[in-house]
């Protein structure tokens, strides 16, 4: 499935950041859907987010569809670039730095 990502704008993504930071992980993750992220966080007022579960999210408040995990790409090729495109900040996590 190729996911369009257009309708998704930056205010969506800063929307589910925000809602991230009321409910917490755990309750966010179960709301969404998503897992925690283990490669790249997304940076935003210095704090760390799991990339892809910000970008489905955002994508359901844009456009009422909820995606699944598996339906999209989290790495360079997928929510990492469009995050990248719309302005965010996505950066390699740092525990995975040194264990690599």
């Amino acid at each position: 499935m190729t996911v369009a990502w257009d309708p998704v704008t930056s205010d969506h993504v800063v929307r589910a950041l925000q809602e991230y930071d009321q409910l917490g992980p755990e309750k966010f993750f179960a709301a969404h859907g998503f897992a925690p992220t283990t490669t790249y966080d997304l940076v935003w007022d210095e704090r760390r987010y799991p990339p892809k579960a910000i970008l489905g999210t955002a994508y359901e408040f844009a456009t009422g569809q909820r995606l699944a995990s598996g339906d999209f790409e989290g790495g360079k090729s997928g929510a990492v670039k469009v995050l990248g495109q719309l302005g965010f900040t996505v950066r390699v996590r740092e525990a995975t730095l040194r264990s690599a």
